[in-house]
Order: structure tokens, then sequence, then C-alpha cells
């Protein structure tokens, strides 16, 4: 048990409460703000990103927390409770990093390249969160990570139509800028990713001729039986220990 724990911990796959937590935590946040709206008729547009206009920048922090109606909400909680929780599962780490500095990234690059218009919603950082899990997957090379950028494809893979200009009242803009976002970031951080496990054939400072189990095989391939014999062990050491007598001698 204590191995298995072990090798959990140097992957860095092991779950925790923040893995459910901290998902939960930004969901929560979304709808209160979007309750808070419309329970005191309050209209938080204006602060989203309004790009090339320097009170649009403010949007870079508010938009995600912004939602136009119960629709946009419902279609952006879903994503980004299971995205973010493969984040803090399989990237803990560096989880905090991509949620901040992709809010900013994104939102900075939706503020550069998009229409003349408010761009509201969290649809910019579950883009970054999918373009960053599925491209980090691919490039890791670690089995795990590379089923996780396979599911993630199978089941929001349809995302990817959505970065053109199919809607105009999708702000694809800022769902080209998650996208970006993802990938540079799945290029940038490097470390503190789970590594593959290397086998002994794999290590360095391998050496055939050492391997106990090749000896078995001569150069054709062919099984050779060894005789054990033939092979020089160490002479088992004994080791003695001596006890005092307790008793009283009466």
């Amino acid at each position: 048990m204590i191995y298995l724990t072990n090798m959990k911990k140097q992957e860095g796959f092991n779950f925790t409460s923040g893995v459910l937590g901290y998902p939960m935590a930004i969901i929560l946040i979304i709808w209160y703000v979007f309750w808070v709206e419309v329970s005191f008729g309050f209209n938080f547009t204006k602060f989203g990103i309004y790009p090339l206009q320097l009170k649009g920048l403010r949007g870079i922090i508010f938009s995600p927390f912004i939602h136009s109606n119960i629709d946009h909400l419902y279609h952006n909680t879903v994503p980004l409770f299971v995205l973010s929780m493969a984040l803090f599962y399989f990237y803990r780490p560096i989880a905090w990093k991509v949620i901040f500095f992709g809010i900013l990234f994104s939102g900075f690059l939706t503020w550069s390249i998009g229409r003349p218009s408010y761009h509201i919603g969290a649809s910019g950082l579950i883009y970054v969160l999918f373009s960053f899990i599925f491209f980090k997957g691919i490039l890791a090379k670690h089995y795990r990570l590379v089923a996780l950028s396979l599911l993630v494809i199978f089941l929001y893979g349809s995302m990817i139509w959505y970065v053109f200009p199919t809607d105009v009242n999708v702000s694809w803009e800022g769902h080209l800028s998650g996208l970006i976002t993802g990938l540079l970031f799945a290029l940038f951080f490097k470390k503190e990713i789970a590594k593959p496990k290397k086998y002994v054939w794999e290590q360095e400072d391998y050496n055939a001729d050492n391997d106990p189990f090749l000896k078995h095989f001569d150069e054709n391939g062919n099984f050779i039986e060894i005789d054990k014999t033939e092979i020089e062990q160490e002479p088992p050491t004994i080791n003695y220990t001596y006890k005092e007598n307790l008793e009283d001698e009466s």
C-alpha cells in the first residue's frame, strides 16, 4: 500500500478535496454573480471586455463571471466544471497558474482582436482549459495524459467549430483567444508535469550485458539454460544477537 501511494505522489495523480472543491467554488461564484444581477436588476454586461478601449480592459478580469442569460450560464457550467476538475487532478501543481494567467492572456487577446462589442462569459477560460489539456497531454507523452486528451476531444471536440465566425451572437474571438492561449501554455509549462515511468532498459546507464534476463539468450535469441551453480553468490551473512539473562540469580 505504501508503494502504491508513493507511486501516485511521484506521478502527481492523487485525489484531494481541491479536485472537486475548487471547481465547485468557481461555479458557485459565477452562479452567485448571475443571481445578484437577476435579483437586484443589475446589468453587468458593461463590465465585459470591450476591445481597444481602456474601459474594456476591466472586462479581462470580470467577463468570465458575467453571463447574458440562464442558457448561456448553463452551457458554460458543465464543461467548466469537468475541465477544471481534470486540470486540478492531473495538473495540480500548475492548475491555478493556468486558470489565472489563462483569464489574463485570453482576455487581453480578445480585447486586442475582438469586434466593437461587449464580450462576456466563461467560454474563453473553457477554451483555455480545453486547449491546454488536449495539447499538453499529447506533448507530455504520458499514457494517462494522452488518454485524457483523447477523452477531452471526444467530449468537447465539437467546440473547435466555434472559433470561427459562425454566429454573430457568439464571441468567436474569445474562443479563438482561449484556444491559442491554451496551446501556448502547453508549450510553455514543462516543469512539474507528470513524467512517464522509465523501465530499466530505458535508463541512460543501462548495460545489456549485465541484464540477468538477457543472459538467458544467445546472440541469435535462443534460450540458454544457466546452471545456477555457476552463478557466483555471496555467502550468507549470519548475525547473532546476545541477550543478558534478566532472571534473578537467587
